[in-house]
């Protein structure tokens, strides 16, 4: 089971890097994720240069695409090659977005109707796309997943992990790497949050 962590240049490090190593605590139970990128390079928004794991078109073989977000998605979203390198289906695809990813999501249709989690700052964007903006970390409808706040990333991840391995496989790599005396209580927040913003697609 592959995940592919969609990067674009101008990345938002802790999408990208928090979601993936989080479902890569994982990989005894065949689940495995990697910095799938446009480019052999991406810079992300603090000046970090990361060599992709996986070429763009590995998102038609991954079981799961997690979009994360960055300081250029509205030049992605405006770029009609880019974007059509993301056939993505939710008939047979878990997919996400984090922040800014949700004007992704927005530009490929998946949002027609769904309402999203995003960042502040994202917020009035992906508005302008007609989509319904929540005041939450975390939101699922079916196959769809959006999430607000850098660190709601590890929701992201809560949902992908309890998707394809179940509850008892998440609540092991999120007790991990929580912090020393937090551990059940942020397995709980992260279980909680996904449970209370995941609904049965309409």
């Amino acid at each position: 089971m592959q995940v592919a962590v969609v990067t674009f240049d101008g990345f938002n490090e802790l999408d990208s890097f928090i979601a993936s190593a989080l479902i890569n605590r994982c990989r005894k139970g065949g689940l495995e994720a990697f910095i799938t990128t446009p480019t052999p390079v991406v810079t992300s928004m603090n000046g970090v240069e990361v060599t992709g794991q996986r070429p763009m078109q590995f998102v038609t073989d991954a079981e799961v695409v997690l979009i994360g977000s960055g300081v250029k998605t509205r030049d992605v979203v405006a770029d009609d090659r880019l974007i059509s390198r993301l056939p993505l289906d939710s008939s047979r695809q878990l997919i996400g977005a984090q922040c800014s990813g949700a004007l992704v999501l927005a530009r490929l249709g998946l949002l027609d109707g769904v309402p999203a989690c995003t960042d502040m700052k994202s917020r009035p964007f992906v508005e302008a796309c007609d989509v319904t903006v929540l005041d939450a970390p975390f939101h699922a409808e079916g196959n769809i997943a959006t999430t607000g706040g850098c660190l709601a990333s590890q929701y992201l991840a809560t949902w992908v992990i309890t998707r394809m391995l179940g509850e008892d496989a998440a609540r092991d790599a999120i007790g991990y790497v929580a912090s020393v005396g937090e551990n059940q209580e942020t397995v709980e927040r992260s279980l909680r949050a996904v449970h209370t913003g995941a609904v049965a697609p309409r």
